[in-house]
């Protein structure tokens, strides 16, 4: 499995780098614009992510600007909803506004801060990526 993992914060990088890289290749960038210039550029050299997890509060460009520049890039390649990359916001802000907002935009999954592992290893597998 091909992950990209967009995190500002290091311990949370590191930790969540870590533990991605059990289930595959992860690649790491640290805000937005570097997280959606990623995806770009695996879709254009025909590898692309199987899973990206996005923080929502990021410099340069939060993770709901990047969920929606990656959307984006799928439509304007025509991918398919099923064939659409899988998409899990991992973010402190868990009030109702923060989740709707995300699905509205097109994540797989909300995954609430501090990350569990166990949690976060049975949303991997509802998505069938382990």
């Amino acid at each position: 499995m091909k992950i990209l993992l967009a995190e500002d914060d290091l311990v949370t990088r590191k930790f969540m780098q870590n533990f991605l890289s059990n289930y595959g290749e992860c690649d790491v960038t640290v805000d937005g614009m570097e997280a959606v210039d990623a995806f770009m550029m695996a879709m254009e050299e025909g590898e692309p992510y199987d899973l990206v997890c996005l923080d929502i509060m990021m410099p340069v460009m939060d993770g709901y600007q990047a969920l929606l520049g990656i959307r984006n890039l799928e439509k304007e390649r025509n991918i398919a909803e099923e064939d659409a990359v899988k998409v899990i916001m991992t973010t402190a802000l868990n009030d109702e506004k923060n989740v709707k907002m995300a699905f509205d935009l097109g994540c797989t999954i909300y995954s609430g801060k501090p990350i569990d592992k166990e949690k976060f290893e049975m949303a991997l597998k509802k998505l069938g990526m382990i």
